[in-house]
């Protein structure tokens, strides 16, 4: 029988264990050229794969990032159901499990500033939501989580890093330069850190960042001062009538917050008449105020305001119970 061209003649010995070694195999050549031809396939295989698992990396992050970055506008869409809300129970479960599927996505795409966006200010509005009233320990983890998420947006300017560490007119001056185009992420990154800073009164450094939160949501007013339901008076309405005065505290200033935000809503976003009541009419003893506010709260339809529907059904449960409290109020 004839040859075959360039076959390799193999001598095996007999393998005595389970374990099959190279030198157990002996490869003879009958032709050299071949030897070399085939040796050198091999080292250019050997070359090639890490290149090849590299770009199938590569490829496989890119993919995740485009999946990522294509579910954005549904993530978009889910918070604008979840605010249409009518049942609060329903909407605490599904707001959980939606920051931690947020919380994967950044994961996958660390750097996408609306993800770090979404996360910032689902975070603030569960803990203020549903958290801070039973349970703070847990609320300030939450406030905190939201405020790390907007901060890694703010800090990405070097100007502003450097400006928030000397906490002084350059502070101010960092301030002038945001843009309406982050006003949303000034704004949730404010008020995540005033909630946190609400939660920890009896802490020096927190009570320190007072004055850098106040510029923060003064900047938001001269930007848009209706953005988010009036929410920079809001919070502005809460922080000058809860502070003492040596650390700002003015309650004519926040009696001036709240009503400009009753106005601009149309007194139809009930939570303002909630905060209102908590904090104004409980700190300066104004009993009547406090419960023509919640009254009012209580007897609005529930659909006064359909793209608010969760915060309203929430101002009216949170009504309730400060009502039921009043004799440790008053």
């Amino acid at each position: 029988m004839q040859k075959k061209p360039f076959a390799a003649k193999i001598q095996r010995r007999k393998v005595t264990d389970y374990g099959l070694r190279i030198s157990d195999c002996k490869l003879k050549f009958t032709n050299t050229k071949s030897a070399h031809s085939k040796i050198y396939n091999l080292q250019s295989t050997i070359l090639i794969m890490p290149l090849c698992l590299i770009a199938f990396f590569l490829t496989a992050c890119s993919t995740n990032r485009i999946a990522v970055q294509s579910s954005i506008s549904i993530l978009k869409n889910t918070v604008i159901a979840l605010n249409e809300e009518e049942d609060p129970d329903f909407a605490d479960k599904a707001i959980a499990s939606q920051l931690k599927m947020l919380e994967g996505m950044i994961k996958t795409d660390s750097g996408n500033e609306e993800l770090l966006l979404l996360a910032a200010r689902g975070f603030c509005s569960y803990a203020f939501s549903f958290i801070e009233d039973n349970d703070k320990k847990r609320a300030k983890i939450f406030y905190r989580r939201g405020l790390n998420y907007g901060l890694q947006i703010l800090i990405s300017d070097k100007s502003f890093e450097d400006s928030l560490k000397k906490r002084n007119e350059s502070f101010k001056a960092a301030l002038n330069n945001i843009s309406n185009e982050n006003l949303p992420v000034l704004f949730w990154t404010a008020y995540c850190w005033g909630g946190l800073i609400n939660l920890n009164r009896n802490s020096p450094e927190a009570l320190i960042a007072l004055p850098q939160v106040e510029n923060m949501m003064k900047r938001v007013l001269e930007l848009n001062e209706r953005y988010y339901l009036s929410g920079a008076h809001l919070y502005l309405g809460v922080f000058y009538v809860s502070m003492p005065p040596m650390f700002g505290g003015k309650p004519e200033k926040s009696q001036f917050h709240f009503s400009k935000a009753l106005e601009m809503t149309q007194r139809k976003f009930l939570m303002a008449h909630v905060l209102y009541a908590k904090s104004y009419a409980i700190q300066t003893q104004n009993k009547t105020l406090f419960k023509n506010l919640l009254k009012e709260v209580l007897d609005s339809p529930s659909d006064i305001l359909p793209s608010q529907r969760l915060a309203n059904e929430l101002a009216k449960k949170k009504a309730k119970i400060l009502l039921q409290n009043i004799s440790e109020y008053f």
